[in-house]
């Protein structure tokens, strides 16, 4: 079969994967998206729960529309905003069956390689194909050649620890039945019943924690003795519950106002400065030990809300360039770094700042970013629109820009799809030494000196 044509592999049927498919359908290129889970948006039906705080309008793909159009499929109410469920059955679910048999489930992708080549041999390395290893989930394994491929496949396998250097604290994998690392389903009776009446600590400081702190505030109400503490890494300013009502994301905004309430009505107090060494266990409860050997009191359950990260592990024969810090390629993590950009808008992107040394592999979506927060959904979108234009030959089309993103109005903080969650958010945000502050009931303002 001649390389041109083979298909372009998809590496996830997650909401980037997909319109990735409906744009190589659209240059006329053929797409095979191959999704380790049962069906479509599995990650996204992990957190089914979760409310997006962009609207409809901004994370459906104009490309996927226009397929799904021709079914008579009718787009939701644009100005509403979807939970990660409706996500996933109203749109992402539909969008896969219309691609039919170019989705494939059940087809983990174990590795990429130039066909005959390791990363180590130079000769003829560009002329060969792709050769991407799958484990089929009925035990069988398929080499799957392919003339480009679109790694979608997302961070959500691979979240951050609740250590503060990077690494799992002492004892957190010991204690890994009282520690979750997703916001949890407070609807679900077993779930519920596992925070109601309890006093929870939540790690992190973007918009999944808000979320996580904002659901146990709204158990309080129902089930006395039910508490959180909020454990930040840095200090309390004005712009840690983001961007408030200035947000251009009006639910984003919303919610770090809930986070606030929930704190301000004593339903959860703060730690701030505090960096997790250790998780000790005292009796059937656990107790958190900061790098500064500080001893918080007991808590029955952990919520850790640190971000994600990427694995690369499936690319490790192919030639990445990647950031050494963000794990994001090296023409996009300037763009990105949460050290020089805590607020604003990074810039719209594509096919060239996702490019690597290996040609035609781009990485797209949330596991572009690396370790960096603030993704949207339509920031993938407009990844994967200019990616396809450059493997369809339209080097103008793929550095053209097709989209405005609105302002974040947000100094650090990130969320499920929409923002990837992340804790370590610097430069422009808190510059305080780390600092102790306890929020009581009725306390109506917190700072953490910056």
């Amino acid at each position: 079969m001649g390389e041109q044509q083979l298909p372009v592999v998809v590496i996830g049927a997650g909401p980037v994967g997909l319109a990735a498919a409906a744009h190589l359908v659209g240059r006329g290129l053929e797409p095979l998206v191959l999704e380790a889970g049962p069906s479509a948006g599995t990650a996204v039906r992990d957190w089914s729960h979760v409310r997006l705080f962009s609207p409809w309008a901004e994370v459906v793909d104009p490309a996927a529309e226009k397929l799904l159009a021709s079914t008579g499929w009718v787009k939701p109410d644009g100005a509403t905003y979807p939970s990660g469920g409706d996500w996933a059955s109203l749109y992402l679910q539909p969008l896969a069956d219309v691609l039919g048999d170019r989705v494939r489930y059940g087809a983990e992708v174990s590795g990429v390689s130039r066909a005959g080549r390791d990363r180590v041999v130079d000769a003829g390395r560009e002329e060969q194909p792709f050769t991407v290893h799958v484990a089929h989930a009925d035990g069988t394994e398929e080499r799957i050649t392919a003339r480009a491929v679109i790694d979608a496949s997302g961070t959500w396998t691979a979240p951050s620890p609740a250590g503060g250097d990077g690494l799992p604290a002492l004892g957190e994998k010991a204690a890994a039945g009282r520690i979750a690392y997703r916001v949890p389903d407070l609807v679900d009776p077993a779930v519920r019943a596992r925070y109601a009446g309890r006093r929870t600590a939540v790690i992190g400081s973007g918009a999944s924690a808000f979320t996580a702190l904002a659901y146990l505030a709204e158990l309080a109400k129902e089930a006395p003795g039910t508490h959180a503490v909020w454990i930040l890494r840095r200090g309390i300013s004005g712009s840690t519950f983001g961007g408030g009502e200035a947000d251009e994301l009006p639910a984003r905004g919303a919610l770090g106002l809930r986070a606030r309430a929930a704190v301000e009505d004593g339903y959860a107090s703060a730690v701030t400065g505090f960096r997790t060494a250790a998780v000790e266990r005292d009796g059937d409860r656990l107790v958190l030990v900061g790098e500064d050997e500080r001893r918080l009191d007991a808590v029955d359950e952990v919520i850790v809300l640190t971000g994600f990260r990427p694995d690369t592990s499936i690319l490790s024969e192919l030639r990445l360039n990647l950031d050494e810090r963000l794990e994001a390629p090296v023409a996009l993590a300037p763009l990105i770094d949460p050290n020089v950009h805590s607020c604003g808008t990074v810039y719209p992107h594509g096919a060239k700042e996702l490019s690597h040394a290996e040609k035609d592999v781009y990485v797209v979506g949330m596991k572009s970013y690396g370790r960096a927060p603030t993704f949207l959904a339509m920031t993938g979108y407009e990844q994967v629109r200019s990616v396809a234009a450059a493997l369809a030959g339209d080097q103008e089309a793929a550095e053209r820009v097709e989209l405005t993103l609105p302002e974040t109005g947000v100094c650090g903080g990130a969320g499920l799809f929409d923002e990837p969650e992340g804790t370590e958010q610097s430069g422009g945000g808190c510059c305080a030494a780390p600092t102790t502050l306890q929020i009581g009931v009725g306390a109506r303002t917190a700072s953490g000196g910056c």
